[in-house]
């Protein structure tokens, strides 16, 4: 369960949200809408602990029963997907998923396997060594997701991620990340400007907007 506890963001005297508070259970997604400026981004780089210096912050947020907002980015366990891929163009498919495995999982042969395992279920078998600039969007945009999930984060973030994405591949790949997080059981926040991307019978909060549908 991934849990925001009564947030208020503000830049300089401004408030962006105010006293915003929402739970997501485990293998579900949570959708953020509203309009552009009403702190949709800025609260997922205050979920991740990265909130610009120009920005405050007031409340808690709490994830599988533990507090996490006092804590350093790379002690909350929560990973972030962005409509941009950013993938390391020097290294290739395999060297940019490995960057993301654990350091609990040793041994050069054995992450080696658990990448290739990965790359086989997201149907990009024998693309350990590619060079991700020869790789079709929608290509990109699973190794992206599979970086993200390799770190074994316990929530993850999505920053419109298919906003890059054509129709009929934005379609294809949204039900592909929305299964894996079902698959793996953790909690997901969704910022999109598109209804098309919220999840079937997926609850929304629109914020700059006095409620919840």
């Amino acid at each position: 369960m991934l849990s925001v506890r009564a947030v208020t963001l503000t830049r300089s005297t401004h408030p962006l949200l105010q006293k915003i508070t929402f739970d997501v259970p485990s293998g579900h997604v949570v959708t953020l809408m509203g309009p552009s400026g009403t702190g949709k981004s800025t609260l997922l780089s205050w979920m991740i602990g990265e909130l610009p210096p120009a920005f405050g912050a007031e409340g808690e947020l709490w994830l599988n029963g533990t507090r996490r907002d006092g804590r350093p980015t790379e002690q909350r366990r929560i990973g972030i997907l962005f409509q941009d891929d950013l993938l390391f163009p020097h290294l290739s498919v395999g060297q940019n998923l490995a960057l993301a495995l654990p350091a609990t999982l040793t041994g050069k042969d054995q992450r080696r396997q658990c990448i290739e395992r990965q790359l086989d279920e997201a149907e990009l078998a024998g693309f350990y060594t590619r060079d991700p600039a020869t790789l079709s969007g929608g290509q990109r945009a699973r190794v992206s997701l599979l970086r993200a999930l390799l770190a074994e984060p316990e929530a993850l973030l999505l920053d419109e991620p298919f906003n890059r994405l054509d129709r009929p591949l934005r379609a294809r790949f949204r039900q592909f990340v929305f299964e894996h997080i079902a698959c793996k059981g953790i909690p997901a926040v969704l910022v999109t400007h598109d209804a098309q991307d919220i999840p079937p019978n997926g609850r929304v909060i629109l914020l700059g907007e006095n409620h919840h549908v």
